[in-house]
């Protein structure tokens, strides 16, 4: 079995061939209606996922050879509430710090940005694999987060999760005439075993909490040395009080 130093060498394989054509698939359907100025996707840089965005500015970061701007992830060199869509491809599980890595997202989003996260599914074939198999190489090396778990992460910074579905239903398999036997699960999977797909994709909404207005409470002395005392006005203060709470 060949070397998979980086995920970006696992993608050149069968198996990594076939992943990569169903999350490309989903990214662009994703991203095409959600509409702002700047968007960001962290890692990869190989592959645009944000190709088709209608966003005028796009960038791809991170801390690998071919970004445009090179950072850490877990502190991104951006303004708060400053951009309005984030990509994660398969960047949680290969990270010592995931849940950072969210906080710094949140912080960088502007009010209902939006982020759009694709993992390895731990409770699949796929998931299998990784327990039974070597643990050396890419991508059966990184630390698979299950989706529940993803899911209370975003809720506690936030964030709403609006859209998800699962993807890649056949086994890893490395032969490709294998491989293409297997072609018939991905229907099957949508329709039968859906959460048992190989990778999950989601979109969360980050949510701001709406302010609430603090009504003063009116000094009825106070308003009536002020103000000319009128049959109205007092009228309109006596109904006031009135509605105070207890």
């Amino acid at each position: 079995m060949s070397t998979t130093n980086t995920l970006n060498d696992w993608f050149a394989t069968p198996p990594g061939k076939y992943l990569l054509e169903c999350e490309q698939a989903l990214f662009d359907h994703s991203v095409t209606d959600i509409f702002g100025f700047n968007a960001l996707q962290l890692g990869l840089a190989e592959h645009n996922f944000l190709r088709a965005s209608r966003m005028p500015l796009r960038a791809v970061v991170g801390n690998e050879a071919g970004v445009q701007v090179r950072l850490d992830m877990d502190e991104l060199p951006f303004g708060c509430s400053s951009l309005d869509l984030v990509l994660l491809p398969h960047v949680l599980e290969f990270n010592a710090h995931p849940h950072q890595i969210l906080r710094e997202v949140e912080r960088v989003l502007r009010p209902e940005g939006n982020v759009i996260i694709s993992g390895f599914n731990p409770r699949s074939l796929w998931g299998a694999r990784r327990v039974l198999g070597s643990q050396t190489n890419f991508p059966w090396r990184g630390d698979f987060i299950a989706l529940s778990r993803l899911k209370d992460w975003l809720a506690l910074l936030g964030f709403e999760v609006v859209t998800g579905r699962f993807a890649c239903y056949a086994p890893p398999l490395t032969n490709p005439n294998w491989l293409n036997r297997f072609n018939f699960m991905e229907p099957a999977g949508d329709r039968w075993w859906a959460v048992w797909g190989g990778v999950y994709f989601l979109q969360a909404i980050k949510h701001v909490p709406g302010m609430n207005l603090i009504k003063p409470k009116w000094n009825e002395g106070l308003v009536g040395k002020l103000l000319p005392a009128t049959p109205k006005l007092n009228r309109e203060i006596s109904q006031c009080k009135k509605t105070e709470p207890e």
